[in-house]
Formats: C-alpha cells, structure tokens, sequence
C-alpha cells in the first residue's frame, strides 16, 4: 500500500507540473512574436511553441462558429499572447484610493509602454463591467514579468492582489456571476468553484452595499470535487474576510439536496416543509475542454482533440440538471463554460430545456451589458467521432450510439436506437470521456477500479488494441453526414464570446430562469444516481457496515490516476479554465459513483466526514463571557448561535469562527439531517486563543480578519493614535512605551490590561467616538505587553497599509536603520508566541495542512 501512495503521490506532482503554463516555466521560450530574439541568443536550441492545430481548424470551420470571412482573424488573434486583466475588489476598505491610484498614477505613466498596434492605451477600464472595475491591460503576463519599465506596477499588481483589493482574473471569466443579477438577500451555489475567482466576485456582490459591522443576508455555497482544489478556493476566498460562504466538497452532478421534510416523521412533516436548501442563483461552470483559453494556455494546441468535448458533454448535463434542481421557482441559473464547442455548450443548454420542458426558459439578456460583445449561439451543428462527421444520431454506428448520444445533436432525438441505456459506460464511453482518440488502452490500464477487468474484457470486443479504432466489421469510412438538424429551440439568446472581437479570450453563457417545480423524474436529490440493483450488488461486494482502509487507499489511488490522466489531456490550462476544473469528473464509471456514494453515507451515519473536522457551535459560556468582558463587546452584536469551532473538546480550541444569520440556518439544517454537507471551511476567524507569558485575562485575541466586523462594538481595549505613531508601529513593529511620538498615547498605552488590544488611525477624524463605524477608518491588532506595545500584522499587510496612509495623508516613510531593523523589539516574556507571524492558513482538512499547499503566486491566481 505504501506503494501504491507513493506513485499517487508522483502521479499528482506530475500533473501539477504538467499543467503549469509553459510560458511561465520557460523563459527562453516565449510566445510568437514577444521576445523571440531574445529566446534564441539565450537558448541556441530554441524554437517557437507552435500555435496550430489542423484538426482545430477543420473542427470549428465546419462548425462554423463564425463566418468564413472572419476566419483569418479569428485564427490571427487566438495565436496571440492573452491580454492582463483584473477586477479591483469595490467591498475593499482602500477602493477609492486604487481606482484613483490607477487612474491618476499608472495610466499617465504607462503610456510610453504601448506595443499593441491595435491599442491605444496602456491600461483601461473595460467598458461593460460595471463601474470601472475591471481594467484591461496592453501586456501579456509574461510582458509584465519581463518588462523592466513595468516593474512598480507588476509589483502592485501581485501585492494588491495576495491582501485581496484586486483579483487577477481573465476578462471573459469575470462575465457568467455578471447575468446572475445578485441581490444582497440571494443564496447562491457555485457548484465547480475551485480556484475560486468567481466565487470571490459573488461575494464582493454581495458585500459591496454593507456597512462596517453589518453582515447580509445573502449565502454563497462553493462546492468543488477534489480536496486539494478545496484548499486553493480557502486560500483565494479567505482575502475576502467573510462569514457569508461556506465551501464544500461534493461531486456537483451529486451535490445533496438538504430537505428536512424526508427525515423527519409524519407528524411534523408539515413544520419541515420549509426547511430545505434551495438557491436563488445557481453558478453552473462546468468542466469542459477549454479550448477557448489556448490565448493563455498554447499547450492546449498539442491537447486538444474533438473527443475531448464528446466526453464531457454527459457530465455537464448531470451537473446542469442537479443544478436546476437546486434553484428556487423564479430563480436564475447560469450555465457556462470556456469552451468554444457547441456539443459543451449549445447542446447542453437544449437538453436541460428538452428535459425540464415548460419548467424552465432561456432568457434572452440582449439588453444586460450592452457594451459587452457577443454572438448568439447556433441553431445547427454536427458531431465528429473518430474521424466522421454526424449531423443526425440516426446516422451513427450502433456500436457507437452509448458514447454518441442523442442529446449531443441539435433535435436531441435518435431512431428506434434512442432507448440504448446511456448511463452504462462501457470501453467506448472511456475513449471520449476526458481521454482523447488513441489514448484508450493508457487509461484502461490505470483503472483501478472494481469493474476495470469488465472494461477491459468489453473493450477488446469493440477496440482493436493496437490501433485504438474498431474492428473491421465496425469500421466506418471516415465521412461527412449529408443530413442536418435544427434546434427548435432558442438557442440564440445564448451567449458566444470569441476573442477577435474585444481581444480576449473565449467563453460561452446561457442564462436560465426556473418558472415552475421540474417533473419529479428529472429531480436528482443528491443520491448517487445508480439503480437499485446495482446498489445492493455493490453493497453486497462491499460488506456489511463499514468500509475497510484498503478499500480507501485503493479508492484514492483511483481519483490519483484519474486526475493525472484528466490533466495530460487538458493541457496547461491557467486557473479558472477546464485545466483546473476538469479535475471536477474524478471518477467516470457508475459503478465507482455509486461506492463512493455507499461510503460517503456511512460517513454521514457516523455524524461526520471522514477526514474532515465537524463543525460544532460554540457555547462555552465562561469563555464568551470573558471575551466580551475583556473587550467590552456590546450587546448589539449578536454572539449566541454565531461562533462555531472545528474541536469537540472546547478546552483546545485553537480558533473560534463567526457566522452570519445565513450560515447559521444551513448548519442547524445540515445537523438535523445528519449532516449530508461536506463542510471544508466556513466563517470568519475572529478570536484566536493565545498563550503569553504576561499572564493576561483573556485566552483569546481578536483576529485580524475579523476586526473590521468586530470594531464598531469594540469599548475596551482600543487605543486611537497619531498618524507619526501609527507609522511607527508598522515600521517597527513593536516599540516601548516610552518612545512614541505622542508621550498621551504611550501611557494610555502602558495602563491598558496586558494582552491583546486594538490601534486606530486618528488621522481624518474629527470625533473619536465615532471612528470605528467609519468604513474608512483603519485599524490594527496589537499585544500590549510589560512595556512595549507590539504589532499583529502581517509583514505583507503592514506594508500595504504603511503605503495607503502615506498615499492618503501624503506621510513620508523613512528607511529602516539596516543596521537595528527592530531596535525596540521586547523579550520574548513580553510578547505573545509567533505574535508577528501571519496567521495561519485556514481549512479544515487534516490531511491538507496549510504547510503542505502549493499556492500560487498571484500571477496564477486567478
């Protein structure tokens, strides 16, 4: 078994590698056209990464997705390095001072850099995201990285986006949570939110309206598959210091329906009817191919083939439809993906409608971001396999009718051989799932799961094993279907992006609105979608009441070669393309659904998920009451049913969490019907416990995340200094009492209780009493030890907000004495333990500790 993890291990780190972007790894191998002199006197070997694809070409020609006329155009730009672009966070506390920052500074000094013939600016607003806050660069990343001029504002660029003001993101992506229309009361599921970039815009929606210790009403639920994707959606949504998300861990086709009506008896049946978790807006960005991002990831050049889209359409529409299920009567969910195939995108969206029938309309949003431009979705295209085109499923080879499925074709509907049973994978289903034509017998060979000797047996009776195609009485010549279809429905209100026509990459949306409850036959309430006769097969191969470690250990290794084999056929896509996000199929075959389903029960039986800490709420009462004492909390901000913590056992809690109201109902629904959420990370940090020798109070400090919430509450232990002082801690981070500037404020220093404590920026406020509700007042965790007063900041953020006020308040910020960097630095008796570290990384997936994470630099993270 050891192993077996071992090559688990080897087989992730290569795929993490395999899918970097070989434009970042490899300087001497820059894109056509940037650089390239350079490349060659660096590197004698050195040739141009190649930018075709002839099959990518014959595809989408005969797709025809966009005129002929307009061909060379298209084909001209997509070989073009893709263009930066960031979104500035409008709920941040330094808004106004980046916009200015940007429009006032960067833009002027930028303008000798211009490269692009086609643009006139060096940095713009884009003109259809709402209120100048998404701004288009005329530099590729690695222009950024390599540019000497462009230095400074590459080194803002990644500094604003690690403390969360900006968020890197492709411009195309930032469009899908733009038609959701979010209000500040909306539940919202993101149901494929790793790395997590569209889920950070839904939550600056939601907040964007919000006063300083006020919290909305809305939700977001982001849910992805795989654990260690989980981990990157923490890190990128934990800048955004929010108690409105919570992040999950379910197979999204399979997300759990959390409806208390079923579990409860029935004599109370009519008080739990409105106990259920419904969505106002659904966030459906599925896996797909991404062929659309090969601006931002060339390998996609190499990876691509037409079978990949064919392999994915199934689950898409498994996933879209869980994803109906889930909205609200009235509600809005928007299907995306950032694939320019119409079996991903056009045939999806006619499914859902053929299968929800009335229940469900595609909007026309014609009149929604006008300036964005767009090209509606087709009516008419084919499907290829193997080398032949089909314009009808009447028309393809029956061996082939349970991979080439109906719904894959624009009527939706096939010949008497419609009622073949496309939920059985066999050996053709597994040379198009996620694996490309020619790579079938590499993927057989790695399955490890229960009924791999079944596939391999069947595949030998359709597959020669040599060739990967047919055998002879199969074959098919390779051709042209002369028959088309029409879809009758209104395809065209859907959303096509191509890059030509606003530089930028491609994507495809469709907005869709729920008019009345779906037919119970197309509801999926969140079980493991397999018949009942295969359940109790699997249970009996299984055993009895638990699941052995083995079995485990095997199981992983599954999801193990599965992701491998899902990244070498996706390519080096970046983040927020399929690259990341075709990781969300980690097993194809039902039968590994439905185990994995039997499991994930078990566990729930239990009262929790294996591997994952529970979520208990906090009720310690002693502990409250001292914290409130201490700090002087007041009794408007609601505590009792909002502090949660990951450990049973209260006398070693680490970390106590805040929760909105919101937050609040799921959790007591999700414990009343035992616990069916997987729950990775939820909350606020707010109060984190700390040990120090001075002997204080309190066992708990105020966490930096938590203060902007925590402040406008705040009467005890706040301390409101000078401009030059405030400087001063920043700098130094900790200086004895006697060495402020203003000798008040270090003997209201000195008298304050030893422990934790809270620094207010005085500066621009005329009343001290009514700072703290100011949302642009600044404020920083302290240690007030015997006799110094020391800083609980990250290095990082006491630099960002060392830079905001000298901007603000046109301070100058003298250099550190290299020769005493921190002069007035206490013993260690005076200060907290690590009280100048950053804090930790939050999640709650023992098996993933923060220290073991590859997170990207801000170049990636987007």
């Amino acid at each position: 078994m050891g192993g077996g993890r071992k090559r688990g291990r080897t087989q992730r780190r290569h795929f993490k590698q395999g899918r970097e972007n070989v434009w970042k790894h490899n300087p001497q191998r820059p894109p056509a056209g940037e650089g390239g002199d350079e490349g060659r006197e660096g590197n004698p070997s050195w040739q141009p990464f190649a930018t075709e694809n002839p099959a990518f070409e014959e595809y989408y020609k005969e797709q025809q997705i966009i005129p002929e006329e307009e061909w060379d155009g298209f084909m001209s730009m997509l070989r073009k390095p893709l263009p930066a672009t960031f979104r500035i966070n409008a709920s941040c506390q330094f808004f106004q001072d980046i916009c200015s920052q940007l429009e006032n500074d960067f833009r002027k000094s930028l303008e000798t850099e211009v490269s692009d013939e086609h643009e006139e600016e060096a940095i713009r607003p884009l003109p259809w995201y709402p209120g100048n806050l998404a701004w288009h660069l005329n530099f590729s990343r690695m222009q950024l990285r390599r540019n000497q001029a462009l230095e400074s504002f590459h080194e803002f660029l990644k500094r604003e986006n690690e403390v969360g003001n900006i968020t890197r993101q492709e411009a195309v992506s930032m469009v899908p949570p733009l038609f959701l229309n979010v209000e500040p009361d909306h539940h919202i599921l993101d149901m494929c939110a790793a790395p997590g970039s569209k889920t950070f815009q839904l939550l600056e929606m939601i907040h964007q309206s919000t006063k300083p210790g006020l919290l909305p009403n809305a939700l977001v639920v982001a849910n992805d598959v795989d654990v260690q994707r989980c981990n990157l959606l923490i890190h990128q949504t934990k800048r955004m210091c929010t108690a409105n998300l919570i992040v999950t861990n379910h197979e999204a086709q399979n997300f759990p329906g959390c409806n208390l009506a079923k579990f409860c008896s029935e004599t109370c049946i009519d008080e739990a009817k409105l106990q259920r978790l419904e969505f106002d807006r659904v966030l459906c960005d599925v896996p797909c191919s991404g062929d659309g991002t090969v601006r931002k990831a060339p390998d996609m050049w190499r990876k691509w083939n037409a079978g990949m889209g064919n392999g994915l359409h199934r689950l898409q529409v498994e996933i879209a439809m869980r994803g109906m299920g889930l909205l609200k009567v009235g509600g809005r969910m928007v299907y995306s993906t950032c694939s320019m195939n119409p079996v991903e995108n056009e045939a999806v969206v006619a499914e859902i409608l053929r299968r929800c029938g009335d229940s469900v309309e595609l909007l026309d949003v014609s009149n929604e971001l006008p300036e964005l431009a767009r090209r509606p979705g087709l009516n008419t295209w084919k499907v290829r396999d193997r080398g032949s085109w089909f314009g009808v499923h009447e028309d393809v080879p029956r061996y082939r009718k349970s991979v080439i499925s109906p719904s894959m074709f624009p009527s939706g509907k096939g010949s008497k051989d419609v009622e073949v049973n496309t939920d059985v994978v066999d050996a053709d289903m597994k040379d198009s799932t996620d694996i490309g034509e020619g790579e079938q017998e590499t993927h057989i060979a790695n399955d490890d799961s229960n009924n791999g000797d079944k596939l391999k047996t069947e595949e030998k009776t359709e597959v020669d094993c040599e060739s990967g195609e047919a055998p002879a009485r199969h074959k098919r010549p390779v051709s042209t279907s002369i028959r088309t279809e029409h879809s009758d429905y209104p395809l065209h209100r859907c959303m096509r992006i191509v890059p030509h026509d606003q530089n930028s990459g491609a994507f495809f949306i469709a907005v869709l609105q729920k008019l009345s409850p779906l037919n119970e036959n197309h509801v999926v309430d969140g079980e493991q979608n397999i018949s009942k006769d295969k359940t109790g097969k699997l249970e009996k191969n299984l055993g009895s009441d638990k699941v052995s470690s083995e079995e485990n250990i095997v199981h992983q290794q599954v999801v193990d070669d599965t992701n491998v084999l899902d990244g070498e056929n996706n390519g080096g896509m970046d983040t927020e393309s399929s690259k990341d996000k075709n990781d969300a199929k980690v097993i194809v075959n039902e039968a590994e659904k439905g185990q994995a389903g039997i499991r994930d029960r078990r566990r729930q039986q239990n009262g929790r998920w294996r591997g994952v800490d529970p979520v208990i709420f906090f009720k310690d009462e002693v502990t409250v009451k001292s914290i409130v004492s201490f700090y002087g909390i007041k009794d408007s901000f609601p505590l009792e049913g909002h502090l949660v913590t990951r450990n049973p056992d209260t006398s070693h809690v680490k970390r106590i969490y805040y929760v909105s109201k919101s937050v609040q109902d799921v959790l007591e629904l999700n414990i009343k019907i035992g616990e069916r959420l997987k729950i990775t990370s939820l909350g606020l940090k707010i109060f984190e416990r700390q040990s120090s020798k001075d002997g204080s109070p309190c066992t708990f400090r105020l966490s930096s995340e938590g203060l902007p919430l925590l402040l406008p509450y705040i009467t005890k232990q706040i301390l409101y200094a000078s401009a030059a002082d405030f400087q001063h801690l920043l700098q130094y981070r900790t200086i004895k009492f006697p060495d402020f500037v203003d000798a008040k404020f270090g003997e209201e220093a000195s008298a304050l209780l030893p422990g934790c404590c809270v620094v207010v920026l005085r500066e621009g406020h005329q009343d001290i009493g009514s700072i703290a509700t100011d949302p642009s007042a600044i404020a920083i965790v302290c240690w007030k030890g015997k006799t110094n007063l020391c800083v609980m900041v990250s290095p990082l953020d006491g630099k960002e907000l060392l830079e905001r006020i000298s901007l603000r308040y046109g301070l100058k910020i003298p250099k550190l004495d290299k020769e005493k960097p921190n002069q007035e630095i206490a013993g260690p008796d005076e200060q907290p333990d690590s009280a100048t570290e950053v804090e930790d990384q939050e999640c709650f997936l023992p098996e993933s500790k923060a220290s073991d994470m590859e997170i990207p630099d801000a170049e990636e993270a987007e």
